[in-house]
């Protein structure tokens, strides 16, 4: 029997992410491979950072990454394991600035977004690039930290004196402030792609939020993206070197899609329950073609 990892955090559990793990198992049971689970703290002490690779008599076919540990997926890769996600997509992934930078001057449509500055203090104590950045983007102004996820680190900011309180709470974490696409309140599109493909998509909508995210108290219902969002889905994956990922697109004001945000290792549970479709089987099904098993 094919062998394969299954590298997940070993400092998270909850029912919702041992779901989307079993998922995982199951669905490379029945393609004949044995999808082992490993938390990533019995695997990091494993693998030394420097004096050559580390030999090992039996090697996985594949790793698959459920993990944003992104120095042991590089650890992984010059280990010589194969590594999907890799780890350069999964980190330009759980970094929304990085994510943004990366598709800079390219066909990917975005709403216009700033970095913060980088600050050594606990807060800022001046706020002159706030003063700059209104200029353009003015209010209401969405801020975001770089680095969360489930819609739980997204602000919407609604004048200068809201802005400063907002980024006094956010502290030393790095954030973007980006446009608010008014078009879009309150609703979004989450397409899954794998392998180049469309898998499904879903519409998500919220009527009391301007985050359409479940968890969040938005609805969902299944949605076949039009012709754009497709491409685009697809661009983006392209251009972040994603095997299969979470691709979240808003709605323009003629409809056109905008980037949201990309999930290198996005749930696919309430899809499946919209949808019917079983993301895990065509992950499974991806990563055997791609490393010829």
């Amino acid at each position: 029997m094919k062998t394969a990892w299954l590298i997940v955090n070993g400092y998270m559990s909850s029912q919702k992410f041992d779901e989307i793990y079993m998922w995982l198992i199951r669905a490379a049971k029945k393609k004949g491979i044995a999808l082992k689970k490993l938390p990533n703290d019995q695997l990091a002490s494993i693998f030394p950072l420097g004096g050559g690779r580390t030999f090992r008599e039996e090697k996985p076919d594949f790793v698959l990454f459920w993990d944003k540990d992104v120095k042991l997926a590089r650890i992984l890769e010059a280990e010589g394991f194969a590594v999907f996600n890799c780890a350069d997509a999964i980190e330009v992934c759980d970094d929304k600035a990085l994510t943004y930078l990366r598709l800079k001057n390219t066909s990917i449509k975005m709403p216009k977004t700033f970095a913060a500055p980088m600050t050594f203090e606990k807060s800022y104590q001046d706020f002159n690039f706030l003063l700059k950045v209104q200029e353009t983007l003015g209010y209401p102004m969405i801020l975001k930290e770089n680095k969360g996820s489930f819609g739980e680190q997204v602000y919407l900011v609604n004048n200068y004196r809201e802005a400063v309180q907002k980024i006094k709470e956010i502290g030393h974490h790095e954030f973007v402030m980006q446009e608010f696409i008014e078009h879009s309140r309150g609703r979004d599109v989450r397409i899954h792609v794998v392998g180049d493909q469309i898998v499904t998509a879903m519409k998500r909508t919220n009527l009391k939020d301007f985050r359409a995210n479940i968890t969040n108290g938005g609805t969902m219902e299944p949605w076949e993206p039009t012709k754009e969002q497709q491409q685009m889905a697809i661009e983006v994956c392209r251009k972040l070197r994603l095997d299969f990922a979470g691709v979240d697109l808003l709605f323009g004001n003629d409809e056109e899609p905008l980037l949201c945000e990309v999930n290198s290792n996005a749930h696919f549970k309430n899809i499946y329950d919209c949808t019917g479709v079983n993301v895990a089987d065509a992950i499974i099904g991806h990563l055997m073609k791609k490393t010829g098993r």
